[in-house]
């Protein structure tokens, strides 16, 4: 939906800027404005100010600053659209005409809707009652906690052919629509219609509004032909469209929380309730295009988690060849592989939430998923098989969409070759685009295997040569100057951003902050290939247990050597360049703990706001470019607006570091 000019300032005037924050925060007036605590980050001294007649609000202590739309945007994880739905809802104010057409089909989907929450509320009454005895056994063994029942909504479908169709028919709901919803079966060469769920514990599927939409049901009897069945295709529900726990893990990520995809209803429960509020489910099906976008939405490198034995290496090998069409400057997958024969319930029952953090922290890119697949079990004894492996990852390669995603690719793939292949003593192998170069050398045997990784990076062709200027060029143009200037375009430069380049620096140089922010760090979006690469190096480095000494000062020392030991010296170097500015403290060895941690929560702050306003650029671009109207107009004025100010306060992480002996810049 989109909105008038006219329409966001009326509703901008009708409700005042204190009292929807005063929704989330205590406000105490201070003279002109209200101050409170921060509602992006926990502090014990109020930086949090409103000020209603100018009609923002701005958080020094996390650098967020916006209006009332941005606010509910922030806070509740909501897209533009939706937060001006529930903020016009607050205010009383009517939302713009739709046709008659629209308006008839949004009233048919409500009385839908209407049906399956009825149905729902039924399920959840049968599993308390007598009769769902059994189906709470079942949860009690799964050790779903009653609490866990009524927070996922949970319920028991009675094993009688008609319970659901007499109930909700006593309620006045009508068979037709009980079909239409999916609820009950129903045919040409069934005279009767009865009740598509039976004995089985229900699992509530819900929109981003948090309305039913579907049930999945997982049959307690062994002999049935399902052990699990889901809603069919319905007005409400488009199974390849959605995801189980959609709508609270897209509040989670947004929040700071790793996106984690597991399999399950039942996985996904165990790790929301293991302290994964990001994780989400497939319904029944692999992942779709539909889905991989969704997640995209929520996060640019959400983490797939699959059984480690061979099914669980199929499914990621599946999921890998599917996104890679898609693959753009920033946006990938990561892949984690459970130990063999456990799935993400087993595992948080057997080993709690540490057992699912060291199989995150030890999640794999994309692109070694690929090189894995095609190296497992090949032997490339002769020039001719090599040629063949070049040959199909080439064609991989080609099918990314993406121009600079492709050309990074290609060039990683090439150095892998090189280094797989390569004569012991010398190079040969492969010139810089990947053809053999005639008096290689011989034997030709795999170095290293298919998890060998040299400290170049994302490099062109030979070992120690500069890697490519990577400046936009070709037909790939930004579609503004915020685009062009951003993150994600800077993946496509040699240089890593400054904000990044800080972010990295204060994990080497204070790795106690790994301690405490690791899903944190985990779930950052990086917009530089390299940046992704010396993260992955630091967790892994982390991981070791090699810096839990009580000294900071040794903690940083291990961790810069181990990484120089990894090979990350050039990368290393290319952070220090990144950094314009020495006024950072926080960063930088030697800090006092409580101007790193400030300094760090303002990183991160700023950093997921940009991205967040990135995203909410391209889509009204998009918008913009489909309909050229004053409303999408507007919408991007008002987002380049907010870019702005998060240019503006960026400069406030300068000049922390009162307790480490330096001037604390005054705001």
């Amino acid at each position: 939906m989109r909105f008038t000019p006219q329409f966001l300032d009326e509703l901008r005037a009708r409700l005042s800027v204190s009292e929807v924050v005063g929704k989330r925060v205590r406000l105490k007036k201070a003279g002109r404005e209200w101050k409170g605590l921060s509602p992006f980050q926990q502090e014990k001294t109020p930086s949090f100010y409103v000020n209603d007649q100018k009609g923002f609000y701005h958080d020094f202590s996390s650098g967020k600053h916006g209006d009332i739309i941005t606010f509910v945007m922030e806070t509740d994880g909501l897209p533009f659209a939706e937060a001006v739905e529930r903020l016009a809802g607050m205010a009383g104010l009517p939302l713009p005409a739709v046709t008659p057409d629209a308006a008839r089909h949004e009233q048919r989907r409500k009385s839908l809707h209407d049906v399956m929450d009825l149905a729902a509320k039924f399920f959840a009454e049968t599993l308390a009652s007598r009769v769902g005895a059994k189906a709470r056994g079942y949860l009690a063994d799964r050790a779903i906690s009653p609490a866990t029942q009524l927070q996922f909504r949970l319920g028991y479908a009675p094993p009688d052919r008609f319970a659901l169709k007499e109930h909700l028919g006593k309620l006045g709901i009508s068979v037709d629509d009980m079909i239409e919803t999916g609820l009950l079966v129903a045919g040409n060469d069934i005279p009767v219609p009865y009740d598509r769920f039976r004995d089985r514990v229900m699992f509530p599927i819900t929109d981003l509004r948090g309305r039913v939409i579907a049930f999945g049901g997982r049959a307690l009897e062994k002999d049935v032909p399902a052990k699990y069945l889901n809603s069919p295709e319905t007005p409400l529900f488009h199974k390849g469209d959605n995801l189980y726990n959609h709508q609270t893990a897209r509040k989670a990520t947004h929040d700071g929380s790793a996106l984690i995809v597991v399999e399950g209803y039942v996985d996904v429960i165990a790790m929301v309730t293991a302290g994964f509020a990001g994780s989400v489910a497939p319904l029944g099906t692999a992942l779709t295009e539909s889905q991989l976008a969704l997640l995209w939405k929520m996060a640019d490198e959400p983490i797939l988690c699959f059984d480690g034995d061979r099914a669980g290496q199929k499914a990621a090998y599946r999921a890998a060849d599917l996104a890679l069409p898609f693959l753009s400057p920033g946006k990938s997958l990561r892949f984690a592989l459970l130990p063999e024969g456990q799935d993400p319930d087993d595992l948080v029952r057997s080993g709690g939430r540490g057992a699912i953090e060291e199989v995150i922290a030890a999640a794999r890119p994309l692109a070694d998923m690929v090189w894995s697949r095609e190296l497992e079990g090949g032997n490339f004894a002769t020039p001719e098989r090599r040629a063949a492996l070049e040959a199909r990852i080439k064609e991989l390669t080609n099918g990314i969409r993406d121009e600079v995603v492709r050309r990074y690719y290609r060039d990683e793939f090439v150095e892998r070759l090189q280094r797989t292949f390569a004569p012991e003593g010398g190079r040969g192998g492969f010139g810089s685009r990947g053809n053999f170069r005639p008096g290689g050398g011989r034997p030709f045997q795999p170095r290293g295997g298919a998890n060998r990784f040299g400290g170049q990076g994302f490099g062109g062709g030979r070992r120690g040569a500069p890697g490519p200027t990577l400046l936009p060029s070709g037909p790939y143009q930004a579609a503004s100057p915020q685009l062009a200037a951003s993150p994600i375009m800077k993946g496509q430069r040699s240089a890593i951003s400054r904000r990044e380049a800080l972010i990295l620096q204060s994990l080497i140089n204070h790795p106690w902050l790994l301690h405490e922010h690791l899903e944190e760090v985990a779930a950052l979006e990086l917009a530089h290939p390299e940046a992704h690469k010396l993260r992955a190096g630091i967790i892994a480095a982390f991981a070791n247990d090699h810096h839990h000494s009580p000294d900071p000062e040794e903690q940083a020392e291990k961790m810069r050597a181990d990484l120089e030991k990894g090979g990350f010296t050039p990368l290393l170097q290319r952070v220090e360049r990144g950094i314009t500015t020495a006024a950072v403290w926080g960063a930088r060895e030697g800090a006092a703990r409580d101007d790193v941690l400030a300094t760090w929560h303002q990183l991160v702050a700023l950093h997921r706001q940009w991205h967040s306003l990135l995203r909410e650029l391209k889509d009204a671009e998009l918008a913009l470019g489909e309909d050229p109207s004053e409303a999408n107009l507007a919408w991007l004025r008002d987002v380049k607006a907010r870019m702005a100010e998060v240019d503006g306060t960026e400069a406030l992480i300068e000049g922390f570091g009162e307790l480490s002996g330096r001037f604390q810049k005054s705001v």
